[in-house]
């Protein structure tokens, strides 16, 4: 039978608690760094010289067709083999996931973002050419305001799309929401009740980050809407 009070206890606890927090932390990390990273990727994927060009096809390729948990495995367990530099305790669970979910992420984003750079017309570009804008104001002042309007929902989708692949971490120790709820299971024999308090830590991140969302898109488009 379904406990009530057990649910409310583990809803409610620390141990749940602290495994979402280091959840959040790690895909916000993860697509800060990756949005980062994606900019310039994506610049490059879109470059007119082959060579960048097709690095970043390969690149994109590569991670995108990886499994997730292939790639956290490789990075845990391939990488100190590889570099024994990375045998020493500061590469901890949450560093690896890190790099892991970062590289893939990565890819996604890039292709999200050249996306949304070739949507925007060239005569945007070659108007603030004609205002005296330098190549690096153009980007920032004119094709990124532009592009993020555009690609906001496939990012926050990656994003939330993020949060839960997190969960794939559990393989390699970490003790993030999906770790800390089999452990708990592991010693009660409890199911219902922790995955019902696990499903509803992720119920309340997705939905505010669904939230968030609606509310950036429509400052985004405040200019966009037809009066």
């Amino acid at each position: 039978m379904f406990d009530p009070a057990l649910f409310l206890s583990a809803l409610f606890g620390w141990p749940l608690a602290q495994g979402a927090l280091i959840t959040l932390a790690l895909s916000i990390a993860v697509q800060v760094v990756s949005f980062l990273l994606g900019m310039g990727a994506a610049s490059l994927a879109a470059s007119r010289r082959p060579v960048p060009r097709w690095g970043m096809t390969v690149y994109v390729w590569l991670f995108r067709a990886s499994p997730a948990l292939l790639v956290l495995l490789f990075v845990w367990n391939g990488l100190p083999q590889m570099i024994p530099q990375l045998q020493a305790g500061w590469f901890s669970p949450f560093l690896a996931a890190f790099l892991a979910l970062t590289l893939i992420q990565v890819a996604y984003l890039t292709e999200i973002l050249r996306s949304a750079y070739a949507a925007i017309p060239i005569g945007q570009r070659e108007a603030a050419a004609a205002l005296g804008l330098h190549r690096w104001q153009i980007f920032l002042l004119v094709i990124l305001p532009q592009a993020m309007r555009i690609a906001l929902p496939a990012l926050v989708n990656e994003f939330i799309s993020l949060l839960k692949t997190t969960s794939l971490a559990t393989v390699i120790s970490l003790k993030e929401l999906m770790t800390v709820t089999s452990f708990a299971i592991a010693t009660s024999f409890r199911f219902l009740e922790w995955y019902g308090a696990a499903l509803v830590y992720y119920l309340l991140m997705v939905s505010v980050l669904t939230v968030v969302q609606i509310r950036i898109e429509r400052r985004l488009s405040a200019g966009y809407i037809r009066r």
